[in-house]
C-alpha cells in the first residue's frame, strides 16, 4: 500500500475550482437576501400612503394612535408576563435555599469569667461586678469537744493491757 501524493498543480488546481464554486454560492446567497429582504418589507409595512387633505390627517393621526396604544398594551402584558416569571424564579430560590441544611459553624471553647460574660452581654458601659462567693450562705462548723473522759489517759490505757498481759501470763 503506497500512498500517492498529489501534485502541487493539481492540488491548486482543485483548490481554485473549490473557491470559485464557493464564491457563486455566496453571490446566490446574497442575491437571495435582497430579494427575501425586498418581500418581507413589501408584506410587513406598506407603502406610505401621505393624506392630502386636513380630514384625512386627522383620520390618519387616530389611526396612528390606535397603533401607539395596541403597542404600549403588548409592551404592559410583556412587561407584566417578566415580573410574574421574575418573582417565580425568587420564589423558587428562597425554596431551594430552604431546602439547603443550614450549616452551623463549631462552637470554640471559651473561657470567660462571670464579669467578662456580663460585660459581653451588657456592653463596656455597665460595670458590674459579680462575685459569686459572696453570695453564698456562711456556714459555721460547729466544733465537736472531744470528751478526755471516754478515751482516758493513753498511759492508763496502757497499764491495763500490761496487767492483763500479766494476768494471762501467771495462769
Amino acid at each position: 500500500m503506497s500512498d500517492k501524493k498529489m501534485s502541487s498543480s493539481r492540488k491548486h488546481h482543485l483548490k481554485s475550482l473549490v473557491l470559485s464554486v464557493a464564491a457563486g454560492l455566496l453571490e446566490e446567497e446574497a442575491k437571495q437576501l435582497v430579494v427575501d429582504r425586498a418581500n418581507f418589507m413589501a408584506e410587513a409595512v406598506p407603502p406610505l400612503a401621505i393624506p392630502s387633505g386636513q380630514a384625512e390627517i386627522m383620520e390618519y393621526c387616530k389611526k396612528l394612535g390606535q397603533l401607539s396604544e395596541k403597542s404600549d398594551e403588548e409592551r404592559y402584558d410583556a412587561e407584566a408576563k417578566v415580573t410574574k416569571a421574575q418573582k417565580e424564579i425568587e420564589d423558587l430560590k428562597f425554596k431551594v435555599m430552604e431546602l439547603q441544611p443550614v450549616k452551623k459553624p463549631a462552637l470554640k471553647k471559651v473561657r470567660l469569667s462571670a464579669d467578662a460574660m456580663l460585660q459581653a452581654l451588657l456592653g463596656s458601659k455597665h460595670k458590674v461586678t459579680m462575685d459569686l462567693r459572696s453570695n453564698l450562705k456562711q456556714v459555721k462548723k460547729e466544733v465537736k469537744a472531744e470528751t478526755t473522759e471516754q478515751v482516758g489517759d493513753w498511759r492508763k490505757n496502757i497499764d491495763d493491757k500490761a496487767d492483763r498481759k500479766k494476768m494471762f501470763e501467771t495462769s
